[in-house]
């Protein structure tokens, strides 16, 4: 989907050299502004928590303080290219001072760790969880200024008052859109008054006037990012359903959540005071990438979904919502032990790597059905890509 424009420019590229223009290869004209075309797209990514728990830091340390986490998602960048913005919960500090490495309880992880996620190509982290203040304010600093360093974009913790109260807008393909972020604890630990701009809590009356800021934007979509509820359950809880509820009131159009480290289901709604004619919540994204290794919780998801704006009369349709199970594999690849994130449809194809034991597929291929029956348990319209629940 990154290139889609690529077709519209070429039309016009080959009607000009038909026209015996000798610079046609020379321009470039990206097609959402191209007269006469009426609706844009733009695909979506969401994952769950990016974790990096002390054996994944083992097992991509390459020497002294080195690491490379690239490998990790090597199977699934090819993905995320085919998307025109790619977001997931960075749960986890960045290179705070004078702090050694470590994963839980008290997250610390190298710079390394989001230059393999940019690299891998996301476009966004959300960085308000209740590991964000694991090592307290100048860890929220360091992983501020590591994500401004390596330019990843990012919205949930804040340097200053000014950050905080900003709404973050992009734009893709002519559809606009603002994130916002909120966590429900930072396991207990309590900033300084003076510092409580740092991370976005949830807090109604606050998110109200977030809310209110984001709709003066006028942008096309308030996408709203929650973590939130029972670490390990399947279901949303009482909790969850009204924080959802609100935020839909507020204006929120998608709504996507992680914390119990377990997928939970998709959930569509009526968006009757939006440009969109529908919104979803999903209310947990689960893991993408972890050290935990038992069932539901070694299994997450690419969600994908499809935006399409009608320009003449400045309407959007929720026009797909797709997912791609995934599985993490740990262990040897090759001479070197790793965790690798899989697409989980691999294992019934043949090009499943010869390194994956008899255990490795029944547990891939366990979660594979797993995802499926928990992203569809509330409606059938969460689209598998590759359906090989047949097989």
């Amino acid at each position: 989907m990154k290139t889609n424009y690529i077709k519209y420019s070429a039309i016009i590229i080959f009607a000009l050299i038909v026209m015996g223009k000798s610079y046609a290869q020379q321009i470039f004209i990206p097609y959402q502004n191209l007269k006469n075309i009426d609706t844009v797209e733009a695909r979506f990514s969401a994952v769950g928590d990016l974790m990096c728990h002390g054996t994944q830091l083992l097992y991509a340390k390459t020497e002294n303080d080195s690491f490379n986490f690239r490998p990790v998602y090597e199977k699934v960048k090819s993905i995320f290219e085919e998307s025109d913005f790619v977001m997931g919960n960075l749960e986890t500090v960045i290179e705070a001072p004078g702090m050694k490495y470590a994963g839980y309880p008290i997250f610390n992880s190298p710079i390394a760790f989001i230059e393999a996620l940019k690299f891998s190509g996301f476009d966004f982290l959300f960085t308000t969880n209740n590991h964000s203040v694991d090592q307290g304010t100048e860890g929220i600093k360091s992983t501020v200024e590591s994500l401004n360093k390596i330019g990843l974009n990012f919205h949930g913790t804040f340097l200053n008052k000014r950050d905080r109260d900003s709404i973050r807008v992009y734009n893709r393909n002519g559809i606009s859109f603002a994130i916002l972020s909120y966590t429900y604890d930072i396991n207990g630990t309590r900033l300084p008054a003076s510092k409580n701009f740092m991370i976005s809590k949830i807090d109604t009356s606050k998110m109200k006037w977030d809310f209110e800021s984001a709709k003066k934007m006028n942008t096309d979509l308030i996408i709203t990012y929650l973590h939130f509820g029972v670490e390990y359950k399947r279901e949303p809880n009482k909790y969850q359903r009204e924080i959802v509820e609100f935020v839909k009131k507020q204006g929120a159009d998608i709504i996507i959540a992680s914390h119990p480290h377990t997928l939970q289901p998709i959930e569509f709604f009526e968006t009757p005071n939006s440009k969109i004619d529908s919104g979803f919540v999903i209310y947990s994204l689960g893991n993408f990438v972890s050290n935990q290794r038992w069932r539901y919780s070694d299994a997450g998801v690419i969600l994908n979904f499809d935006i399409q704006k009608i320009i003449s009369s400045n309407r959007l349709l929720l026009k797909d919502v797709s997912f791609i199970p995934t599985w993490v594999y740990k262990g040897y690849a090759g001479n070197k032990k790793e965790f690798i994130v899989f697409p989980a449809e691999e294992v019934f194809s043949e090009s499943l790597p010869g390194y994956f034991s008899e255990e490795d597929k029944i547990l891939m291929k366990q979660s594979y059905f797993d995802t499926i029956e928990v992203i569809t348990k509330y409606s059938k319209r969460p689209r598998l890509i590759r359906n090989y629940s047949a097989n």
